[in-house]
């Protein structure tokens, strides 16, 4: 693995143009949205930073001795969290003109290339550790039925919406809210969801952004804060691999080599939030021929012993789309 040099501000890759005009000064970050999963629970690698730490995603200037982004980006985490990353993809470029990042110390434009990595749990160093993505996102987890947090936020969301400007803002205003909050409850909108939440003042990233807003500070309902917006990044992760997992077998990069169906179950539930039905999933996996039996059983199941399977590769050259179209079971609103 190749590995970056300092990260001095001589050695960070910038487009200098002048400050006056239309040129701008442009600094270059990665950032590492790296995903694991634990039987029931989705876990994200995070770094404490700050004077007052703050949870951030792993991160980095591009420098000159990088020989791609990605190579970049690896010898990043690396450096910062001893995590060595398999599967990696590019997730999104956050260039808004307005958006900055902690530690950026220019006066110009903050540019990340962010990508999603998926892994497997391992040991983390200084800063770093694995958490559940939920602390940041809790009305995003249905698997227990209505999140507690979603009563509060509709009630906020109800008050944003009742005091738009005038009218033709309050019917925009409410078919945003139902869009993303209704009943139907689409998993993959949890992007639209966070940024919706930050328009109406609900995120302290917000009220840090503008420092005007009065915000909820309860992490209960409103999820933890992250550093810069990394917890949007952390969003557009979110819904990419929600969406992901329903058409390409990512979801096995995050497996141990042999697991049982129920261990896959639980994990494509903690990933999407939505309960699945066993015999339905089961005959999905079947179906979609994506695993074989090892011959191996596990005993750890607290019943029967269940046999072990693993992720049938020849899968990716028999069609396309090989995936687990999610069919969750109806859910309400109401408590």
């Amino acid at each position: 693995m190749q590995r970056g040099g300092g990260s001095t501000a001589a050695s960070t890759i910038d487009a200098i143009a002048p400050e006056s005009g239309r040129g701008a000064s442009l600094s270059i970050r990665l950032c590492a949205v790296i995903i694991a999963a634990t039987i029931g629970e989705p876990r994200v690698l995070t770094v404490r930073i700050g004077d007052e730490p703050i949870d951030a995603l792993p991160s980095g200037p591009l420098e000159v001795e990088h020989r791609t982004l990605e190579v970049g980006l690896r010898a990043w985490v690396e450096r910062q969290t001893s995590q060595k990353l398999g599967y990696v993809e590019q997730l999104y470029t956050f260039g808004d003109r307005d958006r900055v990042e902690t530690g950026e110390t220019f006066r110009g434009r903050a540019l990340t290339v962010a990508y999603l990595a998926l892994a497997r749990e391992a040991l983390t160093a200084g800063a770093a550790m694995w958490q559940n993505w939920y602390r940041f996102f809790p009305w995003e987890d249905w698997r227990s039925g209505k999140p507690p947090a979603l009563a509060q936020l509709e009630e906020a969301l109800a008050g944003w919406v009742a005091h738009a400007a005038n009218e033709a803002a309050r019917r925009l205003r409410e078919e945003r809210v139902g869009l993303a909050f209704t009943a139907s409850w689409n998993e993959e909108l949890a992007l639209e969801r966070y940024e919706l939440l930050y328009e109406a003042g609900l995120i302290q990233e917000r009220r840090r952004d503008l420092c005007t807003l009065p915000a909820p500070d309860d992490g209960a309902v409103f999820g933890q804060a992250m550093a810069a917006d990394h917890r949007r990044i952390l969003a557009t992760a979110i819904g990419r691999l929600r969406g992901k997992i329903k058409y390409r077998p990512v979801v096995f990069e995050l497996m141990p080599p042999a697991f049982t169906l129920l261990q896959l179950q639980r994990t494509v539930e903690a990933l999407s939030g939505v309960r699945l039905h066993k015999q339905n999933f089961r005959r999905l996996v079947e179906q979609q021929g994506l695993v074989e039996e090892t011959g191996g059983i596990s005993a750890a199941t607290g019943g029967r012993p269940a046999r072990l399977v693993r992720f049938r590769r020849e899968v990716l050259l028999e069609r396309p789309t090989p995936g687990l179209r999610l069919r969750p079971g109806r859910r309400s609103m109401t408590p």
